[in-house]
């Protein structure tokens, strides 16, 4: 591993760049020859990186080991990716520690990550769970990392992980004075995601709480529309509770996303996720992206919901970029000098007002709004996009006598247990597919799974004809069905199941 060359020294040390969700393996080579004393950092590295090396100098000093006064150049192999984040601080030092005779070996098969602060103290970085998969597709078999984010890391199978505390507790397991003991495999114990609201909390809404029920067992978008007061904002955070908990693969996969963004540093995420933007969010913050792209919120409700109060008081041009998502269950987020993949399979749930004031078909107040104001408001929410919203519900004003009787139905317990077993039915029959629910059959699995009788083709025929449906409304009508058949045991698509599916299209 190490050349010397009379003064000059080489040294080479493996590490880990995030891509997005992707990685790739980078070589971190040390150079120390004679010269005026410097230290260069290249390789198409950001100014992130490029500060490293003042970080990288002064935790080498305060840890008690030595930064020859020669001429050092870094360099962060292959030359023409993009570098970026703090990363590679702990590569770096064990490179410069190997080229400068300080540590005498390293596995040609080991890996560092990790931030250093100027005390040589190591600092947890974004993306582990991601960064230290990368390491065993790339044949890595021993990864040093941040303590603070090696639980993530050792999550993955088929990798020692070391967590490392500091630079100088590193240096003395690397000249074998005091080991550091690696870790076990992380298991994920999911858990019962308690949500804020119970159905049982809610009064009266049985029409609504049945579309909550049925968005829950297919993964179905579900537009929420009632006057002030009604219990919108209540029924979408109590959908939460009706889902349910991840499979060891989610949980992988949503752990990725949020270390990635650098919600997520010391925890495995074993509960679906609830995302509320507010609306004034851009359109950068809800699908991602930056000069170094990162994940946006709908790659952050991957798995779970997306809530969208008031939705009509986004920008529009901030809810037409969740067309493509809501279709493809994942966002591409091209810049000039990157492009990257995040999924974006989420549950969406929308809420608004009927206009601007909140009373429009109120039977107890009068709505104040113009025929003008009502068309303008409507409008704000496109054609396309509530073309792939499968449930739109009115929600009524609760009345007085269930109000006041406190009058509910069965709690989010209940409900929930039918909406396991219908989720079951689905992934028994999608075993063989990559999808996990109904709301993600393409038209080739539609055809395989929707087959109608004589009378569901007449009733979808008239609904075609009455109600003007496009051929994705269509596709979406028939997925709801086989949702509400799966929640009634059904094995066939039935007509009463096209009708209640019919009767949630806006």
């Amino acid at each position: 591993m190490v050349q010397n060359k009379g003064v000059q020294m080489l040294a080479k040390i493996n590490t880990i760049s995030n891509i997005g969700l992707d990685c790739q393996l980078i070589v971190v080579e040390a150079d120390i020859s004679n010269g005026l004393p410097g230290f260069m950092v290249v390789g198409l590295a950001n100014k992130a990186v490029d500060e490293a090396k003042e970080r990288v100098r002064s935790a080498i000093k305060n840890s008690g080991l030595n930064l020859p006064p020669r001429k050092i150049t870094l360099n962060l192999a292959p030359a023409d990716l993009p570098k970026n984040g703090s990363g590679f601080d702990l590569a770096m030092a064990v490179s410069l520690l190997l080229a400068s005779k300080q540590i005498n070996t390293i596995d040609k098969n080991s890996a560092f990550l990790g931030e250093l602060g100027l005390d040589g103290t190591a600092r947890p970085i974004a993306g582990a769970l991601s960064l230290a998969q990368a390491c065993v597709e790339n044949n890595i078999t021993e990864l040093y990392i941040s303590a603070g984010v090696a639980k993530q890391a050792a999550l993955i199978e088929g990798i020692t992980i070391y967590p490392v505390e500091s630079l100088s507790q590193l240096y003395r397991h690397l000249i074998g004075e005091s080991k550091i003991i690696p870790l076990n495999q992380t298991k994920i114990k999911p858990q019962d995601r308690l949500a804020d609201i119970d159905l049982s909390e809610i009064y009266g809404q049985e029409q609504a709480k049945r579309a909550i029920e049925l968005a829950a067992s297919g993964n179905h978008n579900i537009l929420l529309s009632g006057p002030p007061g009604s219990g919108k904002s209540m029924l979408a955070k109590s959908l939460i509770g009706l889902l349910p908990e991840p499979s060891y693969d989610e949980s992988i996969e949503i752990t990725k996303i949020h270390s990635l963004a650098g919600q997520s540093t010391d925890e495995i995420i074993c509960n679906r996720p609830y995302r509320s933007p507010h609306h004034t969010a851009s359109s950068v913050a809800l699908i991602g992206g930056g000069q170094w792209p990162k994940p946006g919120e709908i790659s952050l409700a991957h798995r779970g919901v997306l809530f969208l109060d008031e939705i009509p008081e986004f920008a529009r041009n901030v809810l037409e970029v969740l067309r493509q998502p809501l279709e493809e269950g994942r966002v591409t987020i091209s810049r000039a000098s990157t492009t990257q993949d995040y999924p974006a399979r989420f549950l969406l749930v929308a809420a608004q007002n009927p206009c601007p004031c909140g009373y429009a078909g109120d039977q107890e107040n009068v709505c104040s709004c113009s025929p003008s104001q009502l068309n303008k408001y409507s409008s704000k929410v496109s054609g396309p996009l509530l073309d792939r919203i499968d449930i739109v519900v009115r929600v009524q004003r609760v009345k007085k006598s269930q109000l006041m009787n406190r009058v509910s139905s069965e709690s989010s317990a209940d409900v929930k247990k039918r909406v396991i077993n219908a989720r079951k039915i689905q992934q028994d029959r999608f075993r063989k597919d990559p999808i996990s629910s109904n709301n993600e059959m393409t038209n080739k699995q539609i055809e395989k799974y929707c087959d109608l009788n004589e009378s569901g083709k007449s009733l979808m025929e008239q609904a075609i004809n009455n109600l003007k449906l496009s051929a994705r409304a269509y596709m979406r009508v028939l997925k709801l069905s086989r949702t509400i058949a799966d929640l009634d045991g059904s094995k066939s698509i039935e007509t009463k199941h096209i009708a209640e599916a019919l009767q949630y299209r806006a």
